[in-house]
């Protein structure tokens, strides 16, 4: 039964009984996380939906304390926990009983691990993201691109460890089964049983909609690679350029940015899958720039606002205009690359007296 995972007729089947009233997406998660989660299919699916939430609420309310070290803007609590609450991929998550949540904790953990020097663990953690390996292997590429040949190696264990687990799970035919299956998602980006490219702000969710009928699907294909790769490609670069870790600034700035791109240049993103966006805001938040630079910071502010606004996302959603937040992440991520390469502002100082103990030190 295991090899037969990715048959459309029998995951119908399995769900009739389950969901008789309701139309959820097909599963097309890789095949050791259906191993990993099987200990939950022992139970009745309300409660099995009850222990999910209640770990996705633990990781909701971890976060803002594990991160707050680092993210120091807004410096009031409650103005903080207010933005973890306000950007509703979160709570989409949640509600709908996904795994955007643990792919921001991975996220995180990986930020974190990274920025204490830790390249090879980091690599290790980052691994386990591979259950959204559309934005796993993205991130991966651009730490590839900078030679990070440690991180690559600890990807690398984790992802032979999952592989293997995964053939276990549903034996190589299964495994067949899997990668037949994303072809015709890639196939059809129409397909809103897939998950319709529209509802997506990825370059594949910008690009069809506005393309796909002119151009056709090979040549709206060719335009999202091109697109996808040259971004990859681009923020390796202004990585690279800036230095990998010359000073906490730059690399927080620099993560910031590689966290969009991964997200981006994805083959597929729902509107949860942008949870991991909170940790590039904040991050952009904590280093948003003085008055002397008043373009970016309304080039930000803008990006910020639009992501982190309740009403915008139930327009877009309800509309299906999804794909239209594309944009918007663009603009948050240019504005990340300019920060990163201004020089930071010194602190006000308030006498003169401080100013010559400046000057001592």
């Amino acid at each position: 039964m295991s090899s037969k995972l990715y048959n459309l007729d029998e995951q119908e089947n399995i769900k009739k009984p389950l969901l008789p009233d309701a139309e959820p997406l097909i599963f097309e998660h890789p095949p050791f996380e259906a191993l990993l989660l099987s200990p939950l299919g022992g139970i009745s699916y309300h409660a099995a939906y009850l222990i999910w939430g209640f770990l996705n609420v633990a990781i909701w309310l971890l976060l803002p304390y594990l991160l707050r070290a680092y993210l120091t803007a807004p410096k009031d609590d409650l103005g903080y926990l207010l933005l973890w609450l306000l950007f509703l991929p979160l709570g989409a998550a949640l509600f709908e009983g996904q795994s955007s949540l643990v792919a921001l904790m991975l996220y995180s953990m990986t930020f974190i691990q990274l920025r204490d020097g830790r390249d090879f663990w980091a690599g290790t953690v980052f691994g386990l993201a591979l259950f959204k390996f559309q934005f796993a292997i993205p991130f991966m590429l651009i730490l590839l691109l900078q030679r990070k040949w440690r991180f690559v190696k600890g990807f690398v264990v984790t992802a032979t460890a999952l592989g293997a687990l995964s053939v276990v799970a549903v034996g190589w035919r299964g495994i067949f089964s899997y990668i037949h299956l994303l072809a015709g998602i890639a196939a059809h980006p129409e397909n809103a049983s897939y998950g319709s490219a529209i509802g997506m702000a990825t370059v594949g969710g910008f690009v069809n909609p506005l393309l796909g009928m002119a151009l056709g699907h090979a040549a709206a294909s060719w335009i999202v690679a091109s697109v996808s790769i040259s971004l990859l490609f681009w923020t390796a670069w202004r990585w690279s350029k800036a230095g990998f870790a010359v000073d906490q600034r730059t690399f927080d700035l620099m993560f910031a940015a590689a966290v969009v791109a991964s997200l981006a240049t994805s083959l597929h993103m729902f509107t949860y899958d942008r949870s991991p966006t909170q940790l590039a805001m904040l991050l952009a938040a904590r280093y948003f720039p003085g008055r002397r630079h008043r373009t970016l910071q309304i080039v930000l502010a803008a990006a910020l606002l639009m992501l982190w606004m309740p009403p915008l996302f139930f327009l877009l959603l309800a509309r299906h205009w999804f794909y239209l937040f594309f944009p918007v992440l663009m603009l948050l991520l240019f504005g990340i690359f300019k920060l990163a390469v201004i020089p930071p502002e010194a602190p006000a100082i308030e006498n003169d007296d401080a100013r010559v103990r400046l000057a001592d030190l």
